[in-house]
């Protein structure tokens, strides 16, 4: 079972109940997912989805603070802590490896990780835990496949445009180039009628 809360700001977040849904998630969760986990000590995985739009670097306040204090509301260790760190990341920042005990994690890049320092606000935190609802890992993996065929067609739809606008630049300065083309032939033949354009007098003047 996955349970789900919603913040202030009505963002999604989501968090297993187990080690083995850990895993589950981390399969299911989108890449721009944000990652939340207390640092050193165990806790629940604590997912973000957000917002469109919102990234890792322009997570509201009051989103951001959800976050963390339902990562340390789910840490055997960490609630009973006066504060702790806590670290989160993109969900595509994250790896898991043969070698990994069932829930571990690891990062692909350490610097990609952002770190903050909480102590417990149990004003956020009974909020957030009203909200709570259930849902299972088959809808997670629902939701990501629509999520994944979603994207493909956005990016079919963006690679479309993309040549569409590409096709019709080429036109308009083909266009460009065959009126500079025609204006230059019409000044080169006005200029050989003006050569041209004089009286029989005056022509043969020119011609003795």
């Amino acid at each position: 079972m996955v349970f789900f809360f919603v913040t202030r700001g009505k963002a999604v977040v989501f968090m297993g109940v187990d080690k083995y849904e850990n895993d589950d998630l981390l399969k299911y969760a989108f890449a721009d997912d944000i990652w939340f986990h207390v640092d050193s000590v165990s806790s629940a995985h604590v997912y973000l989805r957000p917002p469109p739009g919102v990234t890792i670097d322009s997570i509201p306040e009051e989103v951001l603070e959800d976050c963390l204090q339902l990562v340390k509301e789910n840490s055997i260790k960490g609630k009973k802590m006066s504060e702790v760190v806590i670290d989160y990341t993109r969900v595509g920042n994250l790896m898991k490896s043969q070698n990994m005990d069932t829930g571990q994690v690891g990062f692909l890049n350490d610097k990609a990780v952002k770190k903050t320092h909480v102590r417990r606000d149990t004003t956020v935190v009974n909020r957030i835990l009203k909200t709570r609802t259930e849902r299972t890992v088959n809808e997670m993996r629902t939701d990501k496949e629509q999520h994944e065929e979603d994207t493909r067609l956005q990016k079919k739809q963006d690679r479309l445009r993309e040549r569409k606008e590409q096709e019709e630049d080429l036109k308009r300065k083909k266009q460009q180039a065959d009126i500079q083309a025609y204006t230059s032939l019409m000044k080169d033949d006005k200029m050989k009628t003006n050569q041209t354009d004089c009286t029989a007098e005056e022509y043969e003047e020119d011609f003795m």
